[in-house]
């Protein structure tokens, strides 16, 4: 999704830390360059926030934000405490003042753990000019769960507010009398152990025996052992051992151990080397808001005796708390992965690095992947399954193609390679050839060409390519698909056509039908460096970001629009009948808060999202919906919005705050299905690969992973359309506004 509503950087600033009292920078007196420290401001980019010494309700400083445009949508100034809080009940309070506040409201602000006191903040409204005077807020909390606490003030719409001295209590008492729920710190990540151990830098030094059924069950128990502990034993998750090598050093025994007696001693044993596990008051219910759980029936089910069974039990019982060593949650509870070393020396890592590959990508998605109950597998049999590829890859090829293969079992579009796959992009072919080929109506189709090599092609547009060097296309598809992570058919065709002309031939043969006539052409290959081949940016440069498409008809496409065209959009379109926005593409800027507020007609909820515990891996909690911030007029016309399958994460999202408008259809096709900001794992071998990490739904809990955003009306691109030069998913568009 690229960007997200709730973008909350954690600077927090504590004045004073005492035994009884504790001393926030609430009052917003301690200023750094201009602006109240631990403070964070954050919306639409034509808001300014600053420390203002002029208007004050008390004391030296306040803080103001004011809007700088005519294209004003939001401003919010805020502050985040540093430690959580546990209570039934939080209030808020402070002081406002305003200036001119028109086409919107200014309002005191507060989340807790990212749901938003809506119903207090929408009951505020103050607009116009107004002297200081003190407001509150309240919102229940979850009694059982550990608070971040959020806070503020917020401008819709035009004009400016000053904000000064709050407060916050929780059940009523004050916060700076509260002793706050303490998390553990790694202090300085470069002091640990983790960072000091350079044994198996050269190679794992591990020789597997031959696999059997009986080796396969162990490794697939070990795999997901070594990941729990990773991210719940404490000696582990604060770094006190580098675990990849730990996996190093318990191996060469291991894999000889033949009876179950004898593996749970050595796994025993290996755990009891990590020290004690203090006993914690850690939560050990599932939060209500959960939607995704731990999967624990490898434990509860799986065959190991009970003396094992029960330290695991224990150690998750008194699971680490705080902050991490192996991952550390970023805004948004999307996590970032900073000690995962890449091993990029080896280009083809042995056979301990490749099993270590396996474990860490496969208890990554585990835990920290929102959708692991919408994949085709069972997460719980994919370890298992690709233990024997991964040991017996015996080139560098051979191992990325295993790697790939296992991302595909995500099934999610954002799985795809960030670095590396060197030998994958060999396999594949350095050559392209200087067609386009789309997957129309179930036919592999040509839909445009390089102008400078499209004569000597041989090719027409709407020719349907039925074989390649004597293959059938049907079968080449096949072979490749297994190595094309996406959420959705619609997506898997898209990426396959982009690779299906590429080769390390200098030319091939194409069979195809033209007119009914099945004819053959040698087809020439170049690098993509002499080629113009970006297809989405060529189409979309060649024609204006927004114009008339008929006399009372607009038309925008997201593919290149800028911050600055939106008011010219607005005020070009203001009037007229219908409004198509075009987002069969990428869109070139952030366009979420502008388009909200000018096409919705109240605070509507449009989005809710699933985020990571990182105290409690495994599971993700769902948000409360996210409101359209409401200022301003709203476009009394049709508004049609075009997608297709190029339509992905933040183009479906903002798909998805559209519909939520005053009166907006939906035209197209099947969309990429995969919403929600990325995530990237380093493995073994210099290579990287992505992730979905936020999961994304509808306020009514509806899903847009795998399935995409389902059209109104459905409407695709025909092979007799695209002979003659017709954009038939526009014209059923043009056909909804009449």
């Amino acid at each position: 999704m690229g960007k997200t509503v709730w973008v909350v950087v954690v600077l927090a600033f504590v004045l004073f830390a005492g035994c009884k009292k504790r001393e926030f920078n609430l009052g917003l007196e301690v200023i750094g360059q201009w602006y109240p420290l631990g403070w964070y401001n954050y919306g639409s980019h034509d808001y300014r926030a600053y420390a203002d010494s002029l208007n004050v309700q008390s004391g030296r400083y306040s803080g103001a934000i004011e809007s700088t445009g005519e294209n004003s949508c939001y401003g919010i100034q805020v502050f985040s405490f540093p430690e959580k809080y546990k209570g039934k009940e939080i209030t808020l309070s402070g002081y406002i003042k305003t200036e001119n506040v028109t086409d919107g409201f200014a309002g005191l602000w507060m989340e807790v753990s990212r749901v938003v006191a809506w119903e207090s903040i929408l009951q505020q409204k103050i607009t116009g000019t107004t002297d200081w005077k003190q407001y509150e807020i309240t919102m229940k909390m979850e009694p059982d769960q550990p608070s971040q606490i959020i806070v503020g003030g917020l401008m819709t719409g035009k004009g400016k507010m000053w904000l000064d001295n709050l407060r916050v209590s929780i059940d009523g008492t004050d916060i700076t009398s509260i002793v706050p729920l303490k998390e553990e710190k790694i202090e300085d990540a470069k002091k640990c152990p983790a960072k000091s151990d350079y044994e198996f830098f050269e190679g794992s030094k591990v020789i597997f025996p031959d696999l059997n059924e009986s080796l396969t069950d162990n490794l697939d128990l070990l795999g997901k052992l070594w990941g729990f502990l990773k991210y719940h034993h404490p000696a582990v998750a604060r770094g006190e051992s580098n675990w990849d090598y730990e996996l190093f050093r318990i191996l060469p025994d291991y894999v000889k151990a033949e009876k179950i007696e004898d593996r749970d001693k050595l796994l025993l044993q290996w755990i009891k080397k990590l020290g004690r596990v203090p006993v914690s008051n850690v939560e050990s219910k599932v939060p209500a808001n959960a939607i995704l759980v731990p999967d624990f029936s490898w434990v509860k089910n799986g065959d190991m005796g009970e003396a094992l069974r029960k330290e695991i039990k224990t150690i998750y019982a008194n699971r680490y708390q705080g902050e991490q060593y192996y991952v550390k949650g970023q805004q948004n509870s999307v996590p970032t992965f900073p000690n995962e070393a890449s091993y990029s020396s080896m280009t083809y890592p042995d056979a301990g690095f490749r099993l270590l590959a396996l474990y860490r990508y496969w208890n990554v998605i585990r835990y920290f992947f929102p959708y692991k109950d919408l994949c085709n597998k069972d997460w719980n049999q994919v370890l298992k399954e690709y233990i024997p590829s991964f040991l017996a890859a015996s080139t560098e090829l051979q191992y990325e193609q295993a790697v790939l293969a296992l991302i595909c079992e995500i099934n999610d579009t954002h799985g795809y390679y960030v670095n590396g796959f060197d030998q994958i992009g060999a396999w594949k072919g350095k050559l392209f050839a200087p067609v386009r080929v789309q997957f129309i109506e179930k036919k592999w189709v040509v839909t445009d060409f390089d102008p400078k090599h499209q004569a000597e092609t041989g090719l027409k547009k709407g020719d349907v390519i039925t074989h390649i060097d004597g293959k059938s296309v049907e079968e080449i598809v096949d072979r490749l698909k297994q190595y094309y992570p996406t959420s959705n058919k619609a997506a898997s065709m898209r990426n396959i056509a982009t690779d299906l002309l590429r080769s390390d031939q200098s030319v091939i043969t194409v069979r195809y039908i033209s007119s009914g006539r099945t004819k053959e052409t040698r087809l020439s290959l170049y690098p993509i460096k002499k080629l113009d081949i970006n297809w989405n940016k060529m189409k979309w440069e060649k024609q204006p970001t927004f114009r008339f498409i008929q006399d009372d008809i607009g038309y925008v496409t997201l593919a290149t629009i800028q911050q600055k065209d939106i008011a010219s959009i607005k005020k070009m379109f203001k009037h007229t009948k219908g409004l198509i926005v075009d987002i069969r593409n990428y869109p070139a800027t952030w366009v979420v808060e502008d388009w909200g507020a000018y096409f919705a007609s109240d605070f509507t909820p449009y989005v809710c999202f699933s985020v990571a515990d990182f105290n409690h891996p495994g599971v993700f909690t769902k948000t409360q919906p996210c409101r359209i911030l409401k200022f301003g007029e709203t476009y009394q016309g049709k508004v049609v919005v075009l997608v297709n399958e190029e339509t992905l994460s933040q183009a479906e999202y903002v798909t998805m705050l559209l519909r939520a408008g005053k009166n907006t259809c939906i035209v197209g096709s099947t969309t990429a299905g995969a919403d929600g900001d990325v995530a990237c794992i380093e493995l073994p071998g210099g290579l990287t690969a992505a992730f979905s990490s936020l999961g994304v739904y509808y306020p009514d809990g509806t899903g847009t992973q795998r399935t995409g955003i389902i059209p109104d009306v459905w409407a695709e691109p025909t092979i007799d359309g695209i002979k003659n030069g017709r954009d038939e998913v526009l014209e059923k568009a043009i056909g909804q506004i009449f």
